[in-house]
């Protein structure tokens, strides 16, 4: 009988450390294989993707190119995809080859300015945009060159010495610059500002560069705000992504494409905006991804040939889903190729019948990972606002979930101000992970974020504190109501806008949280607006200058919504994340933050990033980020 009770002990013992260990955990997470596509081989019947595989082990990722058949199927390995995918670098008619190279233009440092002080690191600067993004300017700029393919002559430089970049830093790549169909010209994106007038402007233009007479012409001098992602169509029609608002980084992005050699705005009766877009093979479509009711979702648009004998026609959306359409791949046939995704997988490939708009899920790199642990279940809810709203709230329960226990619950506030809380996939902030640890998650699409119309995503800029902050209390309190949400266990968690949000709530929060975590948050906005490296950023959303008495919208967030006036309402314990090479929202934040945390005497820590800019990239720090996280929570919920 002992014997029997003993085995039956070590089975139940066994079982519950199997079960314990069937969810996501910090290191699978970051050792799941990344995808991401390369392109359609030229005879349309595969998809080429690599993946990237980091192993804790070894410190080491590996990456791994293969190709799929389109119709489905295995995917084999290759070593090299250069004679499957056309070279968009090489022109149509293959005589040049097109790329981007740093050029040095100015002098910077102490030694490059006095020759006789070859050990002088002392850095001079003249004018802002003195440091962007993680870096500090060095003088040296991003330049488009061409050069023959067959000969062994001098490249090109389209931008000669003019100190502007291209790609766009800090997140441009070679779709910034490409070739028209004809081989003649060379389209490129560039904001061509410099110094201050650069650090307090959106004005991207598109330039052509014609090779015979090497001049160019600005294809979009009439429009202030950003012009991007320039494409021709199979019939030589270009068009690209606008946003006509000077300053504003967020504004309506619409698809624009040159009709009669006009610029004509597609999208403009449709309240939305726009992530990034494809031309149909056929060129009488353009095919599209944008947010939507919580998600990201496939569209399509058909593009009148005379602008004057067709009517501008609304986009039609193609799929719909509680996943997120990350980017479009490609095209062959009646398929479109696309990446998909959703808050319990990371992104794979997928095509899509443009008969039917069915979906096939095509690589499943990850599915070995997912198949041995229990997955979260998410469910959207609808919460009432206090000015009488529908605001959509993703809850994500935990594996395993049981309606007749607590749990205790965060609060996720959302970045950007005005990124899209869909169905995404983070390597950070990932809601698989936080369900998985037991929490369940409340995430609102609070005002600010596009998906719900222009007039929603746009509330937020010069409220900061306002209306959105009432979004999150009211969604918290939703869900709070419910039997297993345990009351006594809230905690709210965010970074960027989220950790300014975070910041905020403190200090409002009558109570009702007993733990924060914030990273990479605004916590004094003053001196956020005089070290944050892109002006017209906190320009447009705050409202302006600190100093600028007159303007209304200005001093009310400075005096309304700076979290550092409510450090006196402080009174829970807090988790500060702060990364050296943040200039977006730079180090002083989390120091003036924490500083104040531990004056007050309220229980707090500082996790200081040294080598990370506003995100976390190194993948042991990453698991570093993660195991303190849980541990937080773990001591203070």
């Amino acid at each position: 009988m002992m014997r029997t009770l003993s085995l039956l002990v070590l089975f139940l013992l066994y079982t519950s450390f199997l079960l314990s260990q069937n969810v996501m955990t910090p290191e699978m997470l970051v050792q799941l294989k990344k995808v991401s596509p390369v392109g359609i081989s030229k005879d349309g019947k595969y998809v080429v993707y690599r993946t990237s595989e980091y192993s804790l082990e070894n410190n080491a990722t590996a990456r791994t190119l293969y190709k799929i058949p389109v119709a489905g199927g295995e995917a084999e390995k290759i070593e090299s995809f250069n004679d499957l995918v056309t070279d968009a670098s090489i022109s149509p008619d293959g005589k040049y080859r097109l790329f981007s190279e740093d050029v040095k233009i100015e002098a910077i440092t102490g030694r490059e300015v006095y020759k006789d002080l070859p050990n002088s690191n002392v850095y001079m600067y003249n004018s802002l945009n003195y440091r962007h993004w993680d870096t500090w300017e060095d003088g040296a700029y991003g330049h488009v060159f061409y050069a023959p393919v067959n000969e062994n002559a001098a490249a090109i430089d389209i931008m000669k010495d003019e100190p502007y970049d291209c790609p766009q830093k800090p997140f441009g790549g070679s779709e910034d610059y490409l070739w028209s169909p004809d081989s003649k010209s060379i389209l490129y994106v560039t904001k061509k500002l410099h110094g201050t007038t650069y650090a307090v402007s959106t004005n991207t233009d598109i330039y052509q560069y014609t090779i015979d007479t090497k001049t160019t012409t600005n294809l979009t001098e009439y429009n202030k705000g950003y012009d991007t992602q320039p494409a021709f169509s199979s019939k030589g029609q270009l068009a690209w992504l606008q946003m006509k608002t000077e300053g504003y980084e967020s504004d309506k992005n619409d698809i624009v494409a040159l009709v009669d050699d006009k610029p004509f705005n597609l999208t403009a009766n449709w309240d939305g905006t726009v992530n990034s877009f494809m031309w149909s093979n056929d060129a009488k479509k353009i095919y599209f991804v944008a947010p939507t009711q919580g998600t990201v979702q496939l569209f399509e648009i058909a593009v009148p040939n005379i602008k004057n004998n067709k009517k501008l026609q609304l986009p039609k959306q193609l799929t719909n889903g509680q996943f997120d359409i990350r980017g479009i791949v490609g095209q062959t046939d009646n398929t479109l190729v696309v990446t998909r995704g959703d808050m319990n997988h990371a992104t794979e490939l997928y095509t899509v019948n443009l008969k039917d708009s069915s979906m096939k899920q095509l690589t499943h790199e990850n599915d070995a990972n997912y198949n041995s642990i229990t997955l979260s279940t998410i469910e959207k809810r609808m919460v009432t606002t206090t000015d009488g709203k529908q605001m959509l709230t993703w809850v994500i329960y935990p594996p395993n979930f049981d309606s007749s226990k607590k749990y205790p619950t965060l609060l996720y506030c959302q970045g950007g101000p005005q990124g899209a809380l869909s169905q995404f996939y983070s390597y950070r902030w990932n809601f698989q992970l936080m369900a998985a640890n037991g929490y369940i998650v409340v995430a609102p699409n609070r005002r600010g974020m596009p998906g719900y119309g222009v007039e929603w995503n746009e509330q937020i800029s010069k409220d900061y504190g306002g209306q959105n902050m009432q979004d999150y209390l009211a969604a918290i309190d939703d869900v709070a109501k419910e039997p297993y949400v345990d009351k006594d266990r809230l905690g709210a968690v965010g970074a960027s806008y989220g950790g300014y949000s975070v910041f905020n709530l403190a200090g409002i929060h009558d109570g009702r949280f007993k733990s924060f975590i914030a990273h990479d948050g605004m916590f004094n906005i003053r001196s956020m607006y005089g070290t944050t490296e892109e002006l017209f950023y906190v320009n447009w959303d705050l409202g302006g200058p600190y100093w600028d008495k007159d303007n209304a919208a200005a001093q009310k967030t400075y005096t309304l919504f700076n979290p550092i006036d409510k450090v006196a309402n402080w009174n829970t314990p807090i988790l500060i994340i702060q990364g050296g090479k943040d200039y977006r929202v730079p180090i002083g934040q989390g120091l003036e933050a924490f500083q104040a945390a531990q004056l007050r005497g309220i229980k707090s820590k500082l996790l200081y990033f040294p080598e990370e800019n506003h995100w976390v990239l190194d993948n042991q720090n990453s698991i570093a980020w993660q195991r303190e996280f849980y541990k937080w929570l773990k001591e203070t919920l």
